[in-house]
C-alpha cells in the first residue's frame, strides 16, 4: 500500500486525523502537496514532505479515486474543497496499486544500469481492466542517453497485493517496445518472485536476490568479439577517441571513451595487438553494441605487455595540489609578513590562540577556503591571496579531552571584520554547537565590514549570527575572549557570551570610533572607546588577564567545570577556616579565605571579581566536582547586597542552573543596601531578581552562614527563604533576624529604650525584660530557621553531623560544631548529592543568562 494511504489508514484508526494532515496542520500548510513514510504493518515513520506531486502520485490517485493533477489545476482556478467533494475525512483506501516503471536501460549481471539510446520501432502499451499507462513516448521517437531514461509508468489497480503483483506482470509481459531495450525483463522477476509477493520486502531486495531474479533472462555480452572488433558497452556519445590505425595498443589500454547519462565510460583493449580500424570519431552517437575499433591480435613484441593498473601512493594529482596551494595560503606559514607584524605588538595569530586552546592535533577547520565576498570590485587572485578564509577561522576540535566549537576572527585579514562569507561560517559553526551540544569558543576582535558586493542583501539585517549566538545561551557554555580592538557586530557577540575574558590591551565598544564620529558623537581614539578600566567595573568583563596565553588557559580551565568531576583533587587544610570569621562580630575580613578552605586547592576561578564587589561569584570544585559558589564580601558596605551585586549573582546562578552546577552560599549579609540613594539605582527590581532566579533553580542549593544573616537580603542568598536551600547550615559565629540587632532594639523597644533614666550609664544597654526578649528570638531564628527543607528533622541533617564529640541538638537539628569540623562536613552533603544533566538534554533554567524571559517558565527577573 502507497505511504499515503497507510498514514490515512493508520491515522483513521485512532481516531484522530490522518499524520499527514495533523503535519500539515501544524506548520500551516496550504495546497497540494506530498508526504511520505516507510511503513512495516501498523509503524510508520515520516521521510519528508515535497510541495508539489510526486512520482508517486499515480498510485494515490487509483486507490482514493481522486485524481489529484485535475485538483491542483482546479483548486488553483478558484474552486474549494467543498465544492470538490473533498472537505471532509478522506475516504479508505480502495484496494492495492502498484506502479511499475519501464525505463530504456538494461541491468548487468553485477547490477549495473547501462541506458541505451536509438528510435522507437515499436511501442505497444498494455490495456485492460485495472491497467493504467502514463506515457509520452511513441513510436518513432529518438531515445538519447543525456537525460532521464524513463519510458512509460505501468500502473495497475487490484483487490488484494498478490492479484495487483500477477496484473502488473502480464501487464509488463504484454508491453512492446523494439528499438531500446528495457528493463521489463527485470520488473517481471521481481513481480514474480515469492518473497515479493508475500509483502514485507525492503529496498535492499533487488540486490540481495539479484543472480536468481537474473537467471531466467540473458544479459548483454561482452563488449568484445571473436575478430578482435570492440563494440560500445552502451549507448550514448563518443567524447574521446585515443588511437589511431596502426597504432600498437597492450591489454587494459584505453582505446576511447563514452558518455551516457553524463558519466563517461571508458573502452579497453582485451588483448595486445594493433589498431586496423577506428569505426567512431568524437561527437558520434553510438547504440549498444555498435561496433568501434577493430583490433588484430599482435603476433611480435611491438604489441606485447599489459598496462598496469599500478598506483603511486606518493604521486600528487594536479586537483590535490592545487587543493593544498589554496588551503596553505591562509596558514601561518605562507603568511610570514602578517606574522611578524602580530608579534612585533607582543600579540598572537588567530591559528596560534585555537592551537593553544585546542587539544594538539585535535583541531579541523571548516570554511577554509572562503574568500570575501568582493568579486565585483576585486580580481579573484587578489580575494585569495588578501582575503583567506574571509578573516575568520572556524572549527571543531577538543578542548580537555571533550569536543567544542572554536571561531577566531583574524586581524591581519580585513582586521577582522564580519563579511558576508564568515557570517555564513559561523551560522554553519553555530547551528553545529546547538545540534551536538558543543560549547563554544569566539575570540572576537575586530568590527563590523561594509564593501561586500556578491550578495542581495540591501542592508544585511536578514544575518541569522547574532540570532543564532542567542539561541545558544543557557544551552552550551559560551566563552568570548576580547583581545585588541573589539567593536560593533563582534562586541554583540562578545557580550552574548556567558563569560567574557579581556587582555589589558583590550577596548570593547558598540560602535567603533569611525561609527561613533558618523553618528555627531564626537571623535576618540579607538582606545578612548571601551578600556577594561570601564568594561571591568561595569561588568562586560568577567575575567582580566595578563595576556593572550593566559586567556586561553583561563578559557580551558573555566570549560573543565562543564566537563564532569575530575579525580585527585587537594582538599585544603580545614582547621584554617577555624580563623575565618574574627570573634568581634564588627570586624570586616576577607570571605575569598572562606572559599579557599573549602574549595579544592588551586580550583576557585573567580567571575566579575570588579564588578557588584558585594558579592563574591565563583567556579570551584569540591572532593572533584565542579560547582558554583556566591559569598558575601564583608569588606564592601559590611557584606550589604546592592544593586550591582543582586545582579551579579542572579546571573550567576542562572549559570549554574543551566549547565547544572550545585551552587554553595555562603551568607554574611545585613540585608539589602536602602535608603533614597540606593532606590535611585532601582533596587526593587534588581533586588527581586535574586528572589525570581533563586526560586526557579533546579539544581541543589545548600547555604552556610557565616556570620550575619539578616533580612531579605539574607534571604535572597538562600534562594528566598531558610528553608529553600537543600539544607541551611551555621557557623557558631551566625546570627539570624529580620534586620540588624542594634536596629531591631531601637524600633523594638523605643518606648523602653526612651525610658532610660542614665543611657551612658552602665546600664545603657537593654533592661532585663528587652536583653531576654531579644535573645529568646535570636535563638529560635538560630534554630527553627536553619533546617532541612523538608521540614526539621531530630537528629541532624544527613551529612551534615559533625565529626567528634556531640552537642545538643537545636529545634531545627543542627548542631553548631568547630569550624574545621563544619566545613568538611558541609563538602561531604554537597558531593553526596550532585546532580548532573546529560548532554543535549533539555534544561530547566532559571532563565536565559542576560535575564531575558526564561524558556522554561517565561519569568523576568
Amino acid at each position: 500500500m502507497p505511504p499515503t494511504a497507510r498514514a490515512t489508514e493508520s491515522g483513521s484508526t485512532t481516531g484522530r486525523a490522518p499524520p499527514a494532515l495533523r503535519m500539515a496542520a501544524d506548520v500551516k500548510y496550504t495546497g497540494l502537496g506530498t508526504f511520505e513514510f516507510l511503513v512495516s504493518g501498523a509503524e510508520f515513520h515520516f521521510i519528508e514532505a515535497n510541495p508539489r506531486l510526486q512520482v508517486e502520485h499515480t498510485v494515490t490517485e487509483e486507490i482514493t479515486g481522486v485524481d489529484l493533477v485535475a485538483v491542483q489545476l482546479r483548486l488553483a482556478a478558484g474552486e474549494t474543497l467543498d465544492a470538490l467533494g473533498l472537505a471532509g475525512p478522506p475516504q479508505s483506501p480502495r484496494g492495492f496499486a502498484l506502479q511499475a516503471r519501464v525505463n530504456a536501460e538494461v541491468t548487468g549481471p553485477d547490477g549495473s544500469v547501462r541506458p541505451s539510446a536509438g528510435k522507437l520501432t515499436r511501442f505497444d502499451v498494455p490495456t485492460g481492466r485495472g491497467v493504467r499507462v502514463d506515457t509520452a513516448a511513441r513510436a518513432g521517437l529518438e531515445i538519447g542517453v543525456r537525460y532521464d531514461s524513463l519510458l512509460a509508468k505501468v500502473i495497475v489497480h487490484a483487490p488484494d497485493f498478490a492479484a495487483v503483483c500477477d496484473r502488473a506482470r502480464r501487464a509488463l509481459g504484454e508491453f512492446a517496445v523494439e528499438g531500446v531495450r528495457t528493463g521489463t525483463e527485470l520488473l517481471r522477476a521481481v513481480l514474480a518472485h515469492p518473497d515479493f509477493t508475500a509483502g514485507g520486502t525492503d529496498t535492499g531486495f533487488v540486490a540481495d536476490r539479484l543472480d536468481t531474479l537474473m537467471a531466467d533472462f540473458t544479459p548483454k555480452p561482452r563488449q568484445g568479439t571473436a575478430d578482435g572488433t570492440l563494440t560500445a558497452p552502451m549507448s550514448g556519445t563518443v567524447v574521446s577517441v585515443d588511437v589511431a590505425v596502426g597504432d600498437d595498443v597492450r591489454s587494459g589500454q584505453q582505446l576511447l571513451v563514452v558518455e551516457a547519462m553524463k558519466m563517461e565510460h571508458v573502452v579497453r583493449a582485451e588483448s595486445a595487438g594493433t589498431v586496423r580500424a577506428v569505426g567512431a570519431s568524437v561527437g558520434d552517437t553510438v547504440g549498444e553494441g555498435r561496433p568501434l575499433l577493430v583490433i588484430d591480435p599482435s603476433d611480435g613484441p611491438a604489441g606485447a605487455g599489459t598496462v598496469a593498473d599500478t598506483i603511486d601512493p606518493d604521486a600528487i594529482r594536479p586537483d590535490l595540489a592545487e587543493a593544498r596551494r589554496r588551503l596553505g595560503i591562509g596558514l601561518d606559514e605562507q603568511r610570514s609578513e602578517a606574522v611578524a607584524k602580530r608579534h612585533r605588538i607582543g600579540r598572537r595569530t588567530a591559528r596560534e590562540n585555537i592551537a593553544d586552546l585546542c587539544d594538539e592535533g585535535s583541531f579541523t577547520e571548516f570554511g577554509a577556503l572562503a574568500i570575501a565576498a568582493q568579486r565585483r570590485r576585486r580580481s579573484l587572485d587578489d580575494l585569495i591571496v588578501s582575503t583567506p578564509a574571509d578573516g575568520m577561522v572556524t572549527g571543531t576540535g577538543t578542548v580537555n579531552g571533550e569536543p567544542c566549537v572554536a571561531m577566531s576572527y583574524d586581524y591581519t585579514v580585513l582586521a577582522g571584520t564580519q563579511g558576508h562569507q564568515n557570517h555564513r561560517k559561523t551560522d554553519r559553526m553555530l547551528l553545529l554547537a546547538e545540534r551536538r551540544g558543543l560549547p563554544v569558543v569566539l575570540f572576537a576582535e575586530g568590527g563590523g565590514r561594509p564593501g561586500d558586493t556578491d550578495t542581495t542583501a540591501v542592508a544585511g539585517l536578514d544575518v541569522t549570527t547574532f540570532h543564532q549566538m542567542g539561541r545558544l545561551s543557557g544551552l552550551v557554555p559560551l566563552v568570548g575572549i576580547a583581545s585588541g580592538r573589539c567593536f560593533a557586530g563582534n562586541a554583540a557577540l562578545l557580550g552574548c557570551c556567558d563569560v567574557v575574558i579581556a587582555t589589558p590591551e583590550a577596548t570593547i565598544g558598540m560602535g567603533g570610533p569611525a561609527m561613533i564620529e558618523g553618528g555627531g558623537l564626537g571623535t576618540y581614539r579607538p582606545e578612548e572607546v571601551g578600556p577594561l578600566s570601564v568594561q571591568v567595573p561595569n561588568g562586560v568583563v568577567d575575567i582580566a588577564v595578563a595576556d593572550e596565553a593566559e586567556a586561553v588557559a583561563t578559557a580551558r580551565q573555566y570549560l573543565s567545570y562543564f566537563q564532569g568531576p575530575q579525580a585527585g583533587g587537594e582538599a585544603p587544610d580545614g582547621r584554617l577556616l577555624r580563623h575565618t570569621v574574627p570573634e568581634n562580630r564588627r570586624r570586616a575580613y576577607d570571605v575569598r579565605t572562606a572559599l579557599e578552605g573549602l574549595a579544592d586547592v588551586g580550583s576557585v576561578l573567580e567571575l566579575r571579581a570588579g564588578f557588584g564587589t558585594g558579592i563574591i561569584t565563583a567556579l570551584v570544585r569540591i572532593e572533584g566536582r565542579p560547582m558554583g559558589l556566591i559569598a558575601n564580601n564583608p569588606l564592601h558596605l559590611g557584606g550589604a547586597v546592592d544593586r550591582d551585586a543582586a545582579d551579579k549573582a542572579a546571573r550567576f546562578l542562572q549559570l549554574c542552573d543551566a549547565f547544572a552546577l550545585p551552587v554553595v552560599s555562603l551568607c554574611d549579609t545585613p540585608g539589602f543596601m536602602v535608603g533614597p540613594d540606593a532606590e535611585r539605582t532601582a533596587t526593587v527590581r534588581h533586588f527581586s531578581r535574586l528572589f525570581v532566579t533563586g526560586a526557579n533553580l533546579g539544581v541543589p542549593l545548600v547555604s552556610l552562614i557565616l556570620r550575619k544573616a539578616y533580612g531579605l537580603g539574607a534571604m535572597a542568598m538562600m534562594g528566598g527563604s531558610t528553608r529553600a536551600p537543600l539544607a541551611t547550615a551555621a557557623w557558631p559565629s551566625g546570627e539570624l533576624g529580620g534586620m540588624g540587632l542594634e536596629g531591631a532594639v531601637r524600633l523594638g523597644y523605643r518606648k523602653e529604650l526612651a525610658a532610660i533614666e542614665d543611657p551612658r550609664g552602665t546600664r545603657a544597654g537593654l533592661p532585663g525584660a528587652g536583653r531576654r526578649a531579644v535573645r529568646a528570638r535570636q535563638g529560635r531564628q538560630r534554630g527553627g530557621g536553619a533546617g532541612d527543607r523538608r521540614g526539621d528533622r531530630p537528629g541532624g541533617l544527613p551529612g551534615l553531623d559533625p565529626v567528634g564529640a556531640r552537642r545538643p541538638a537545636t529545634r531545627g537539628g543542627l548542631r553548631p560544631g568547630p569550624l574545621s569540623r563544619q566545613a568538611p562536613s558541609v563538602r561531604r552533603h554537597l558531593v553526596r548529592n550532585p546532580r548532573r544533566c546529560r548532554p543535549a538534554e533539555p534544561l530547566r533554567t532559571a532563565g536565559p543568562l542576560l535575564g531575558v524571559p526564561s524558556r522554561s517558565d517565561g519569568r523576568i527577573s
